[in-house]
């Protein structure tokens, strides 16, 4: 029995999403064994072939509507792929980033020829994804971003630089956030579309080298006057870009917090094995008082978070999640999440120190949710203004 055993909330009480969850659970187990996840790590990014079975195998675009090869479910389809990922221990697959953050861009403000062009790819993983947002001088402050997109002839010339870029290593659809009114701070802001391919004047640099998160690839990217035609601007018109990205944080926020409480869950689960089995002084770390405080006190705490966040993904469901409520449980769970991976780690001794544990892993990973995603600086100061 899992550490955290709050009854699944009723939203998910659906014979369907039941079928896919174990659909998915056993594509997990055939095509990311442990074996080749270890591979993953070691050549820091998941191959592409993989994202091409994964579409094959319906994982990607479960929320996209069926006009446009999509699957026609909601979020919380969503939702299995990035538990049974968490649950399988699938590292650096950002399912998470193309099915939730990015394909919602196009789905709700593609025009519909940007819609029938790229989504039916990217369902399949003949396209993997990537955002292009934050640039060596500029993080969360997004409105002082110098990237441009500049009108020449019938299109677009981008020119600038990006880093910190998920993906930025394999993704072949870049949605491109630029400046193509630089005399304007958000309202200056458009979200452009590229396809990389061929695509002169674009460079990948280097496969930035991370404290964790080691099979995922983040990258840095440059624009040297690359050209996109005229219908690359998202939803087709010009300064909507800091609408359409402010318009889709809550929810980005919301799958951070709920990956965080995956993170929480699995910390937890494997620790307590551990301590039931690991012997010293002629007990188990179990038998030990604090052993018991440090865990009974993470899983009370683990279970109010959980609580929070199905309430979150309900309200999301009925479209009620707003900035604060996404904020708050970004900042929590990612704040929960470090305490418990790092109590945890303590309890596994010398072993929470080496790779070869999933605690050490955890705790390397844990590190940048509290940045990603708008940081829990700025986090806390979006629940004050709610005050």
């Amino acid at each position: 029995m899992p550490v955290i055993d709050v009854p699944q909330p009723e939203f998910m009480e659906d014979e369907e999403i039941s079928i896919f969850a174990d659909a998915v659970g056993k594509f997990y187990e055939k095509h990311a064994p442990e074996k080749r996840v270890l591979k993953w790590r070691e050549d820091g990014q998941v191959e592409r072939e993989f994202w091409r079975e994964a579409g094959e195998a319906g994982l990607l675009g479960v929320s996209v509507p069926e006009e446009y090869g999509g699957h026609g479910g909601d979020f919380r389809h969503d939702l299995v792929v990035i538990d049974q990922q968490s649950k399988k221990g699938v590292e650096g697959f950002a399912a998470s980033l193309h099915n939730v953050i990015i394909l919602p861009y196009l789905v709700r403000h593609g025009t519909e020829e940007q819609k029938k062009k790229y989504l039916p790819r990217l369902v399949s993983g003949d396209l993997v994804s990537a955002i292009a947002m934050t640039e060596p001088g500029v993080g969360s402050d997004l409105q002082s971003i110098t990237t441009t997109a500049l009108k020449d002839g019938n299109g677009y010339r981008i020119n600038g630089s990006k880093t910190y870029i998920s993906n930025g290593q394999i993704a072949d659809f870049v949605i491109v956030v630029a400046k193509t009114d630089p005399n304007e701070r958000h309202k200056g802001i458009s979200l452009v579309l590229l396809e990389t391919e061929g695509a002169e004047g674009f460079q990948r640099g280097k496969k930035l080298d991370k404290i964790g998160l080691d099979a995922q690839d983040t990258s840095e990217l440059f624009f040297d006057d690359v050209f996109v035609p005229g219908d690359a601007i998202l939803g087709g018109e010009e300064g909507k870009g800091f609408y359409q990205l402010m318009g889709e944080l809550p929810q980005e926020r919301l799958i951070i917090a709920v990956q965080a409480m995956e993170g929480i869950e699995r910390a937890l689960n494997v620790t307590l094995d551990f301590v039931k089995e690991r012997k010293a002084f002629g007990q188990t770390i179990w038998d030990f008082q604090n052993t018991q405080f440090t865990l009974a006190d993470l899983k009370a705490r683990g279970t109010a978070a959980r609580v929070f966040v199905n309430d979150c993904i309900a309200k999301l469901l009925e479209g009620k999640l707003d900035v604060a409520t996404a904020s708050m449980a970004k900042y929590w769970l990612t704040e929960l999440q470090s305490e418990v991976v790092d109590k945890c780690l303590q309890l596994h001794g010398g072993s929470g120190y080496i790779n070869d544990y999933a605690i050490a892993r955890l705790y390397r990973d844990t590190r940048i949710a509290r940045i990603f995603g708008g940081s829990n600086e700025i986090m806390k100061m979006l629940i004050a203004r709610s005050m």
